[in-house]
């Protein structure tokens, strides 16, 4: 049936747009084909918007799910140097396999519109997408200090960089300044940290935006260096604060390793240790550096400073945990009052002057005060500020009148957010659309009908060691002539990151096939924004922020109508690998009770299979001995583990719909859960039960009648209200994607279901609608069983009727011989013979009602039954 509905195209979403109707843009974050293809957490979110696109379908909306491929990256090239083969018929065969991967799981995407960034008639607009950034001036170059990677032969993000080793194959990284493509994003910092106040997304990833944007408002100011003796150098160091008011404590200076003064401010004495300290921080990093739980470590450069405050002279160390990328590369030391700087002061032994009283009272000087509190020790008649019993907002406010009264500083806004490395020294990307005059160097981006700038075809992948990318070697397509002016000119010979073609994919989408503009502009603006947006949280700040950005300048030039590409973001959360057990032995072999082993102790680990392992209390112990605990972990899965489990296989046991329901039902979308294989099971059953409540037994070879045991009765109450109280479950939950209680409810019908002498059609249809987004194949089986000729995909979705939704079980009191004796809980359309009968079965009622001849009763519908005795008991 799966098979049929993709022949028949049965998702696809007409190119002419129905504006009658409302829409629903449901979209996954494109993933990137490796040649691992799927495991099992993949497929929990596209489950998820399955059933979302789905339901959608059925409540009448226009619905855009589309899917397509993240395809351009360094897996691919680094594959292809390995191997020699090219990269673009390795991503073919990943892509075929994805896709083939996604089909058997029922998903139903619009395949008309998959898209591959590797594809240059999409690649032509990432690149015109980059003319127009130029253009504005967003694009520009700078040689700046990047992470190198000489094995990989490209430039790593920070985020790709561990311990100095690549994350990608462990190799070593070195900080190098390269000339390289930056995009300023930092010139729309305000806007994309106003806009998140608007977004439907979770406050988590919000926070982490806003944390990785870090506006922060303080002082840029200035101290004037000298050298040991106090004589001036006639060098001013800029400093940033987000602490003026703590100025009168700034006992030393800090200046990064990469500070631009460094050899100006290092005297010769030092020189040659802050090399050596330069050489070691150019193999961090930046967030290595900036790891707060790491030691400080420093080196004197030799110099001072003099506080403009204190008129004291305070010394230029240069250490580490300064970035020469945020404010200024330098900051003012507050000991007393910072951390980092605290534990640096410890260590080399550096005065540390509290200026800010502890609003507790404490005089615990044992660690830093970094809240606020009131001013001490902040005043100087030489230099005219005095700020002593202020408060520190108030404080700040007056240091910064002074700095600029004076001449001092200045106030000022920063950002930790830095702009946007936009290149890298590999060759499968896309390519730059500019060229450089030979004879004066100059940048000449491509005219618009130049594009797209194809990438030439290359037999060797491998870097050139030189730190010239891969495309320099394709001579013959790097010189070229500027067509403009008949120039002789060189081609850019890097080429855009990954990033780039993930930031737009989603507007592509509406239009794919446009020849002639990124987007129609009636498409756009009414399937924008995208309505739901899935993907996992580690893409919370990058993909996402650079989305952002570049929507924003599409939207200032007319090309989007919306501010925001995605309204509402939602992370599913992680499928753990299965529970594994690991024992501890000691030197000689011997078993150890895990509670006892300690970290530092030198303790062998074995994993123990799970049938030899049994659950006592909280703990998991061995079966033949449980007096040894265990240790049961469940690990992210990965291929070093060992511990991936492939759809496919479980596909082909227990089918497409109960891998869908299982990852549904293992718990909330948003938390992450661990892969039991026994667990899957249990939802094979239940689908197996619905089959059987539907179509019925299976005959004595084991098959099944064709049709269904459905039948033309009119439904009781009670059925309807079990398929209407379903229905409004299920319904609520899968809107606010609560999946896995949507499907208990589910079970629920079905159980109460199997009571029933008959199932009527019109309660069993509908059961069916409600089904399918969750089990499609086994709905439409059913559906075509029950005399259906077309897809149930367009069918409307069931609506639940209030008249059946209300509790219909009331308290009825029951009187005997006019005194209540208890009370028994019946529907409030119980007759006097159900009450009774109800009342007869009660234990405490019963004893009453069975020892006593009856006179009569007295019923009131839904208000008391009164059971009149006679005096004489019932004669044996």
């Amino acid at each position: 049936m799966a098979a049929l509905l993709g022949e028949n195209r049965t998702f696809r979403t007409p190119d002419e747009v129905d504006t009658s109707k409302p829409k629903c843009y449901i979209l996954d974050m494109f993933p990137y084909p490796s040649g691992a293809g799927l495991h099992v957490g993949h497929p929990l979110g596209y489950t998820a918007t399955d059933i979302l696109s789905r339901y959608k379908r059925m409540k009448g909306f226009n619905v855009l799910h589309p899917m397509g491929w993240d395809a351009f990256g360094l897996p691919a090239e680094q594959y292809a140097i390995e191997t020699g083969t090219h990269p673009k018929f390795t991503t073919k065969r990943n892509i075929e396999r994805f896709r083939t991967q996604l089909k058997s799981l029922g998903f139903s995407y619009d395949w008309d519109r998959e898209l591959s960034t590797t594809e240059p008639e999409y690649y032509k607009w990432t690149q015109w997408i980059f003319l127009q950034l130029f253009k504005k001036g967003l694009a520009y170059q700078a040689e700046i200090p990047v992470n190198w990677c000489p094995a990989l032969g490209t430039v790593l993000a920070n985020e790709e960089v561990v311990n100095g080793v690549s994350e990608r194959g462990g190799h070593p990284v070195v900080r190098k300044p390269m000339r390289q493509w930056i995009l300023k994003i930092t010139a729309y910092a305000d806007r994309l940290l106003e806009d998140l106040d608007d977004l439907d997304w979770p406050e988590s990833i919000k926070e982490m935006q806003r944390n990785w944007i870090g506006r922060s408002e303080g002082a840029e100011l200035e101290f004037g260096v000298v050298d040991s003796q106090g004589y001036e150098q006639g060098l001013k160091l800029s400093v940033y604060t987000t602490r003026p008011d703590t100025i009168f404590g700034a006992t030393f200076i800090v200046v990064a390793p990469e500070h631009p003064l460094l050899s100006s401010l290092t005297t010769e004495a030092q020189h040659e240790k802050v090399e050596h300290y330069g050489e070691l921080a150019s193999k961090k990093s930046d967030l290595e550096r900036t790891d707060l739980q790491k030691a400080k470590t420093g080196v004197f450069s030799g110099s001072y400073a003099i506080n403009p405050a204190t008129r004291e002279t305070i010394p230029i160390w240069i250490a580490d945990y300064v970035l020469g990328s945020y404010g200024t590369g330098a900051i003012m030391a507050v000991p007393a009052h910072d951390s980092r700087d605290y534990e640096f002061a410890l260590k080399y032994d550096i005065p540390i002057i509290r200026v800010v009283s502890r609003t507790d009272r404490s005089d615990d000087d044992s660690e830093p005060y970094v809240d606020d509190g009131i001013m001490i020790n902040s005043s100087n008649s030489l230099s005219g500020l005095n700020i002593n019993g202020l408060s520190c907002k108030d404080a700040a406010s007056k240091v910064i009148e002074w700095l600029e009264s004076t001449g001092h500083g200045i106030k000022k806004v920063n950002y930790k957010l830095r702009d946007w490395l936009f290149a890298r020294q590999r060759y499968w990307g896309e390519p730059f659309p500019v060229v450089y005059l030979d004879d004066s160097g100059e940048v000449v981006p491509l005219q618009e009908n130049e594009l797209p700038l194809v990438l030439p075809d290359l037999d060797d992948f491998n870097p050139t060691g030189t730190g010239e990318p891969p495309l320099a070697k394709a001579r013959s397509w790097v010189n070229t002539v500027d067509p403009v002016s008949g120039r002789h000119a060189r081609r850019e010979t890097n080429t855009m990151p990954q990033w780039a073609g993930s930031c737009w994919y989603y507007l592509r989408f509406m239009d794919p096939k446009n020849p002639t503009a990124l987007v129609d502009k009636d498409k756009e603006r009414y399937w924008s924004p995208v309505d739901i947006y899935v993907g996992g949280a580690e893409h919370s700040v990058l993909h996402l922020l650079y989305a952002r950005f570049w929507h924003k300048v599409l939207y200032d030039i007319g090309v989007v109508s919306t501010k925001e590409p995605f309204q509402c973001l939602i992370n599913q959360g992680l499928i753990l690998g299965e529970i594994e057990y690991t024992a501890f032995k000691d030197q000689e072999g011997r078993l150890v009770s895990a509670e006892s082993v300690g970290i530092t102790d030198n303790h062998f680990q074995e994993r123990i299979p799970a049938e030899k392992v049994m659950k006592v209390g909280d703990f998991y112990v061995i079966k033949d001995n449980p007096s040894i605990r265990l240790v049961a972990r469940a690990y992210k899965m990965s291929k070093s583990r060992g511990n991936v489990i492939n759809p496919d296989d479980v596909v082909s046991e227990y089918g497409a719909d109960s891998l869908r329901l299982y990852e549904m039902f293992m718990g909330p979308l948003r938390d992450s859960k661990t892969w039991s294989t026994g667990g899957i099971e249990g939802v094979h059953r239940f689908l197996a039960r619905t089959w059987r409540l539907i179509v019925g037994p299976p005959l004595p070879d084991g098959s099944y009648n064709c049709g269904t045991i459905a039948t033309d009765d009119e439904p009781t109450l009670d059925q309807l209200r079990s398929l209407h109280r379903c229905i409004a479950k299920v319904s609520e939950e899968i809107q606010e994607t609560r999946f896995n209680t949507g499907i208990s409810a589910m079970m629920e019908f079905v159980n109460a279901a199997y009571k029933w002498d008959k199932h009527p059609k019109s309660i069993l249809e509908p059961f069916v609608l409600l089904l399918s987004p969750f089990a499609p194949h086994m709905a439409e089986e059913l559906w075509s069983r029950m005399g259906h000729q077309e897809s149930l995909a367009y069918e409307q979705f069931p609506e639940a009727e209030s008249e059946f939704l209300k509790d219909s079980n009331i308290v009825l009191p029951v009187q005997i011989n006019g005194k209540t004796r208890g009370t028994i809980l019946v529907d409030e359309a119980c007759s006097e013979d159900d009450a009774f009968r109800l009342a007869s079965e009660d234990e405490k009622l019963s004893k009453y009602i069975s020892e006593r001849m009856i006179k009569k009763r007295i019923f009131v519908p839904g208000r008391i039954l009164n059971v009149i005795l006679d005096h004489h008991k019932v004669s044996s």
